[in-house]
């Protein structure tokens, strides 16, 4: 069984028991989110999908919330002596998904 989420603008493919890094959401440590924005979702009664919502829901477990690796932006304009380095670390919240609810 397994479901396909869509949440922080991303999709993603779920089956319970996975472990998934998506945008950061709203939501206390250790607390329950349902995302009611499934797009597909394959069951004992068969495959379903839809350009909206299927119906089905999905209950995830947040883990922790965090910031991802750090990646280094470096821009400059040749023979301008303009240069500028920076970095940028994305935060994210880890979903553990307990059930699909088809």
């Amino acid at each position: 069984m397994f479901a396909i989420i869509e949440t922080g603008g991303k999709q993603y493919k779920v089956s319970e028991g996975d472990t998934i890094f998506v945008e950061k959401l709203e939501a206390e440590n250790d607390s329950e989110i349902v995302i009611d924005n499934v797009k597909a979702v394959s069951d004992a009664a068969g495959f379903r999908a839809g350009e909206a919502a299927v119906g089905a829901k999905v209950t995830a477990k947040v883990v922790s919330s965090g910031k991802g690796r750090k990646i280094v932006v470096f821009t400059y304009k040749s023979k301008k002596n303009e240069k500028r380095k920076i970095g940028h670390r994305q935060p994210y919240t880890k979903l553990n998904i307990v059930k699909i609810e088809g």
